[in-house]
């Protein structure tokens, strides 16, 4: 992302209201905290990136890209609603900027499926899952980084405990019918991640 505020801006001028840079400056604040290793501008970074391969079959492209800023700005290990209080903030700044209430509310409902707890069930849910979910299908050296990234950012977590649960929630991913709701991420990551799960469970027992 070589120019983040051009980004911002563009997204919501497509939904017809004037972005926020103060707000843009607190979002990047966010994803630079120190305690992050993987929930970083590196992540969303890779995010952009990954939708730009699934941006011409989006509804709501804007609203994705918006959903994405917002879908890790808050980031606190210890808590279990991150993606509640992220998704409260993007459905806050959209009515704020005059966007309306069916923009907040799909915002809403974009970050929170970033939980990977519940089907999408929408196309645009669907990418933007897939999104965040494609480190999964990265090349192995990216993955192995990627583990890396998440054990540091769990370092107060005991170890045997650390890897019971991260087993846990990787044999979740893998026992799935697909982890990747849309056809295109489906062909071209659903392999790769499946070989990546198997190796880290393995890895962690």
């Amino acid at each position: 992302m070589n120019d983040p505020t051009r980004v911002w801006q563009q997204a919501w001028g497509e939904l017809g209201v004037r972005a926020d840079d103060a707000l843009l400056a607190e979002l990047l604040k966010r994803y630079a905290e120190p305690h992050r290793r993987y929930h970083t501008l590196q992540h969303l970074e890779e995010c952009f990136a990954r939708f730009d391969l699934l941006r011409d079959s989006a509804v709501h492209a804007a609203e994705i890209e918006i959903a994405l800023w917002f879908h890790d700005a808050i980031y606190d290990v210890t808590r279990q609603d991150n993606e509640r209080r992220s998704a409260q903030w993007a459905k806050r700044a959209a009515l704020e900027a005059g966007g309306g209430h069916a923009v907040a509310h799909r915002l809403h409902e974009l970050v929170m499926v970033t939980r990977h707890d519940a089907l999408a069930t929408t196309h645009d849910e669907q990418i933007l899952a897939d999104v965040d979910l494609a480190i999964l299908g990265a090349d192995p050296a990216r993955f192995d980084e990627y583990e890396r990234q998440v054990r540091e950012e769990y370092a107060a977590v005991p170890e045997a405990a650390f890897r019971q649960r991260r087993r846990e929630i990787l044999e979740e991913f893998l026992a799935r019918d697909r982890i990747f709701g849309t056809e295109q991420f489906a062909a071209l990551l659903e392999d790769r991640a499946r070989d990546n799960l198997r190796r880290s469970i393995e890895n962690l027992r």
